[in-house]
């Protein structure tokens, strides 16, 4: 790989993460991964990655980096901006849904997520070792990223040296999630709650509290009636990330990429596949509302999304960064078209 970023400040609440940890739930590893991978395949994409390679999440102030080997193509995506600092004194802005390259002693600071989630891709993907086929943080359990954890000042990150710097970049349109009700099935336990309690989750709006992270969100609304008081506990059985199970409060929890694999409350509903990464640009008193779709449904609007996925891969465009002369194109342009000569001929 040959290339390397080292890390001058962790910033607050990133991490290295990738597509996931599948095929230990068995064993209690929770899953992990990217909170909204569409937003880290678009990442992945304008530097070149294929979608799951590892890149750093960063739900807070952005860190910052500085180049000890290069070059290396980076891309932002999601609500932030940064600032690189090349390494003979110049400054250039780098906007979230465009890529830059980076030189041997360049400095990139990331700033701070406008809520939500973002993603920073570097080319060749972060290639810290894998645990458990992943290189996905898991802080709860210590395992992936760099020991298990937040990303601190002094980590060293490897990834891909570009073989040269071909000047141009790839840019594209920021990608816009779906909008509307977070789609939802019925769970396994939706008989555990009085009749017309699915309904009104469906529809009263609930609101996002600040008891969230990656493992989860709580909400907060009208409280959910279980049948019974004995109705409110379940023997464990799975979860999985979008599963909503409501305690004896009556207030549901929403749980997320970080969830266990197991849990005691009844689940009313489950949130599809196609609106978890949504899920991951909630902040803090933002509302959310719900509607109800079957299988099918699903299914359907999980293949629409992919497909919508790979035509926004498919524009991606290039541009020349400022200040930097588009030698190709002046070589293919014809700068002289003829040629006259002023002077008088020469007579004999």
């Amino acid at each position: 790989m040959n290339g390397w970023l080292d890390v001058i400040d962790g910033g607050l609440g990133n991490a290295i993460q990738d597509a996931g940890r599948y095929g230990y739930r068995h064993m209690g590893v929770a899953v992990s991964g990217f909170l909204d991978p569409v937003f880290a395949a678009c990442a992945n994409a304008l530097v070149g990655n294929a979608g799951d390679a590892a890149a750093i999440e960063i739900r807070g102030v952005g860190p910052s980096f500085k180049v000890r080997q290069g070059p290396v193509r980076v891309a932002l995506t999601g609500a932030l901006s940064a600032s690189i600092l090349r390494h003979g004194g110049s400054r250039q802005d780098l906007d979230a849904w465009h890529s830059a390259t980076l030189e041997a002693g360049d400095i990139l600071k990331c700033g701070a997520v406008d809520g939500g989630t973002a993603y920073l891709a570097v080319s060749g993907g972060i290639d810290v070792l894998p645990q458990l086929g992943s290189r996905a943080t898991y802080q709860r359990a210590g395992i992936g990223g760099i020991d298990g954890r937040l990303l601190a000042s002094g980590d060293a990150l490897p990834c891909r040296r570009l073989s040269h710097n071909e000047y141009r970049e790839y840019r594209a349109d920021p990608w816009q999630h779906a909008e509307g009700p977070i789609r939802v099935m019925s769970g396994p336990q939706a008989d555990h709650f009085a009749d017309g309690e699915l309904e009104r989750l469906l529809a009263t709006p609930y609101r996002v509290t600040r008891d969230s992270d990656r493992m989860g969100m709580r909400l907060e609304g009208p409280a959910l009636a279980h049948r019974s008081p004995a109705h409110a506990d379940i023997v464990s059985d799975a979860v999985t990330p979008g599963t909503l199970q409501v305690p004896g409060n009556g207030q549901p929890i929403l749980l997320l990429a970080d969830c266990q694999t197991v849990g005691g409350y009844p689940k009313i509903a489950t949130v599809i596949r196609a609106d978890l990464p949504r899920l991951a640009q909630c902040r803090a008193g933002d509302p959310l509302r719900f509607t109800a779709v079957d299988l099918p449904e699903a299914l359907a609007i999980q293949h629409r999304e992919t497909e919508r996925l790979a035509r926004w891969q498919n524009g991606i465009g290039t541009y020349l960064p400022a200040g930097y002369l588009d030698e190709a194109a002046l070589y293919t342009c014809n700068l002289i078209d003829g040629m006259v000569r002023a002077e008088p001929p020469i007579r004999d």
